[in-house]
């Protein structure tokens, strides 16, 4: 444990205090959870942080919309309008926030929506003229006045939540314990080498709950798109290095992937959900441009490729080749099938009735 953290433990412990007594009001039903007469899926963590929670709603929407009409509902992090809102085409991401903007660009058959209150969310979905059948909450683990009829807990292979403290001298947005609340936990962004020998170490580490199941995913990385003319032409063969900007939580999985294509690999990271300025993007063309490197590219994540596409920013890299890189989820062995059968017998048995926790109490 590093000096910083010993300093902040004092404030953790009265954070998990406060954290803690609210968590125990909802347990005890002095505050009411609302239930809805749908299957409603919520994909969350325990940590600020990113642990893959938007690729994996991608997998979720993508099993699911060939058989029903599927809703996404979240905060709509980072987005300057308030309420409820439901997304249209012509919305940008200040408008709904960037993750909703990338299932809204990728999925025309899905409904987007965004509110601070997921239950007022839920309520407007169900009185549209053609409701969703089945609704995807993303990042709503602590939000407990809706009750889920399945909660997926996602934590991070190289960071799992066992192993971290609260905040501020950690990541945790609450308790170890609130994994109880979880039907599915999913350890996220593992090896594409995943060993019988370490699927044990990790299930004795997170000692899953009896009634919860643990599965296991990675990450699968799909072409580059081309966001400037000049990335159309691009001989990925011939290139040597590759500049990565990235303003999410956790670039290194990309990183990764990168070192393996190229020689040499520069990262220019910012905080999560940031918002370019012209600055900005003169920075990253500047250490683009005087790197001594001739052939190169310029590439990013998919989340930020939507900020800056809701942007006139692009044109101002000139002929510079940039692309961004997206990802999928992918399960290992046989974790996908069981996974996806979970999903679709929990939609199918709770498409008509309001959908009720079938687990013990964790209290």
């Amino acid at each position: 444990m590093v000096l910083r953290q010993i300093l902040l433990l004092p404030f953790a412990l009265l954070y998990g205090l406060i954290v803690r007594i609210r968590n125990r009001m909802f347990d005890w039903g002095i505050i009411r959870q609302q239930s809805h007469p749908l299957p409603i899926i919520s994909v969350g963590n325990l940590v600020a942080g990113g642990t893959g929670k938007t690729p994996h709603v991608e997998y979720l929407i993508r099993l699911l919309q060939d058989k029903y009409r599927i809703a996404t509902l979240s905060r709509g992090y980072g987005r300057k309008s308030k309420g409820y809102r439901l997304a249209v085409n012509e919305d940008a991401y200040q408008d709904i926030g960037d993750e909703p903007m990338q299932y809204q660009r990728k999925f025309s058959n899905l409904l987007v929506a965004v509110s601070e209150d997921r239950n007022l969310g839920v309520s407007a979905l169900l009185n549209l003229e053609d409701p969703p059948e089945v609704i995807l909450l993303d990042d709503a683990m602590q939000h407990r006045r809706i009750r889920p009829g399945l909660q997926i807990l996602l934590t991070d292979f190289h960071s799992l939540y066992v192993n971290d403290l609260l905040l501020p001298a950690g990541h945790l947005r609450e308790a170890v314990s609130g994994a109880k609340r979880a039907d599915i936990i999913v350890v996220t962004k593992t090896p594409e080498v995943f060993s019988p020998i370490t699927r044990r170490r990790l299930m004795e580490e997170l000692s899953p709950e009896p009634w919860q199941k643990l599965f296991f995913s990675s990450i699968a990385y799909d072409q580059a798109v081309p966001l400037t003319p000049s990335a159309h032409n691009i001989n990925w063969s011939g290139i040597n290095a590759a500049f990565l900007f990235a303003g999410i939580a956790n670039p290194y999985p990309l990183e990764d992937h990168l070192r393996r294509q190229f020689t040499e690999v520069i990262t220019l990271k910012y905080r999560d959900h940031h918002p370019y300025t012209p600055a900005d993007i003169a920075r990253i063309r500047k250490v683009f441009d005087d790197h001594l490197v001739r052939k190169k590219v310029l590439v990013t994540t998919e989340k930020d490729a939507v900020r800056l596409l809701s942007t006139n920013l692009l044109s101002l890299l000139g002929d510079v080749p940039l692309c961004y890189i997206p990802i999928r989820v992918r399960f290992h062995n046989e974790d996908g099938k069981d996974f996806d059968q979970m999903i679709l017998d929990y939609v199918e048995q709770n498409r008509r009735e309001p959908s009720l926790h079938p687990k013990p109490d964790p209290t």
